[in-house]
């Protein structure tokens, strides 16, 4: 029998004008598979008889299930940025919903057109959710792809909100800041987490993964360690609130700024989320209502930044960013911001007219005068 049990699947191997072939079947390897196993194998054999390229078969799976999967490979593939996993899972909540047990290699461009509209009327979501479900989807299609689920990614082939459809951030007021942190007093690390990335510009799942030893106090610099690009990982000079903030937190036995009994940054994060949402549905019961979530912290951070003087570059480089295009979506410059741009703009021009007027006022100037 050509066909041999490797790994719990049905493997094929067999020498076809002196060269050697092997393969995988995908099948589980029980004996009501071997039949089935052993006709993948005659076509394969075939195929090359004939001069073609063997088609790798595909595996029938129904999307919930393979949606299981692929949520655990993702769980493991986003570690280090758990913002990033909690939204494809948030994502795949509606996903499995609507596809359920439709099999993955029949999901065609025109389910996907039929998921937008039932999204979009039935839960009367927002484009940047509509977006961010959309690439979870494309990132599962990748996956599956790999796993021999299906042929093609129909995500490609529908439209995506673009950027600029899909901007959800809000920029905090004075007033909120002040109210927001005094009622966040009572949850340590919520406040904590939140003055970080306030005054640093740091991601949530940054802050929450912060080591003691990763901070420098003598130099007054914090070093993000984690991050998949070289411009996520980079080194902060830190505001004097900052300093305050992480010499509290130095002490015990921890290793991490936010210590936790189990290390993973997916639960610290759901946990600072849900103290978010406490403090923001206590808050509406007094009429105040703040309507933003962790990440904006970091959103007025970057429009702060911009709006007293910081060059787009350097920001950029203070986020982690190694695009100015992805950088300029986070600032968000007011009327008074624009004005106060122009007249400071004017004041310099005028400035560089009376040096010019100067140097060709000076006395030792030399002119056509002198020598006639």
């Amino acid at each position: 029998m050509a066909i041999r049990n490797r790994g719990g699947k049905w493997h094929f191997r067999f020498n076809q004008d002196g060269k050697e072939y092997a393969g995988t079947t995908g099948l589980a390897a029980t004996q009501q598979n071997v039949n089935q196993a052993l006709m993948m194998e005659l076509e394969y054999r075939q195929a090359l008889m004939n001069g073609l390229r063997p088609n790798r078969r595909i595996a029938v799976r129904e999307f919930a299930a393979a949606a299981k999967d692929f949520l655990s490979w993702a769980e493991g593939h986003y570690v280090e940025h758990p913002n990033s996993y909690q939204r494809v899972a948030t994502s795949f909540v509606s996903l499995k919903l609507f596809f359920g047990k439709e099999p993955v290699s029949l999901i065609d461009p025109g389910r996907v057109e039929a998921y937008k509209t039932w999204r979009t009327k039935e839960h009367k979501v927002r484009p940047v959710t509509l977006r961010h479900d959309l690439h979870a989807l494309s990132k599962f299609f990748g996956y599956a792809i790999k796993q021999r689920w299906t042929r093609e990614n129909p995500v490609r082939e529908v439209d995506i909100p673009s950027d600029a459809d899909a901007v959800r951030m809000h920029i905090l007021s004075a007033a909120e800041e002040k109210e927001y942190f005094k009622r966040a007093a009572k949850s340590k690390n919520l406040h904590d987490c939140g003055r970080l990335m306030l005054n640093q510009g740091i991601r949530p799942d940054e802050a929450v993964c912060l080591l003691k030893k990763d901070v420098d106090f003598d130099r007054g610099t914090l070093f993000i360690s984690f991050g998949k690009t070289p411009a996520a990982r980079r080194v902060l000079n830190l505001t004097s609130e900052s300093r305050l903030i992480l010499g509290r937190r130095m002490a015990g036995p921890s290793p991490w700024i936010f210590p936790s009994s189990k290390r993973r940054p997916q639960r610290h994060i759901k946990r600072l989320n849900s103290a978010h949402d406490r403090l923001c549905a206590k808050a509406k019961k007094d009429k105040i209502d703040f309507q933003f979530v962790l990440y904006d912290f970091r959103h007025s951070f970057a429009t702060r930044a911009a709006q007293s003087g910081i060059d787009l570059a350097t920001l950029a480089a203070i986020l982690g960013h190694n695009s100015l295009r992805v950088v300029q979506k986070y600032v968000h410059p007011t009327e008074e911001h624009k004005k106060a741009a122009m007249i400071r703009f004017e004041r310099a021009m005028k400035a560089e007219q009376r040096k010019q007027d100067r140097k060709e006022n000076r006395p030792d100037r030399p002119n056509q005068s002198n020598f006639m």
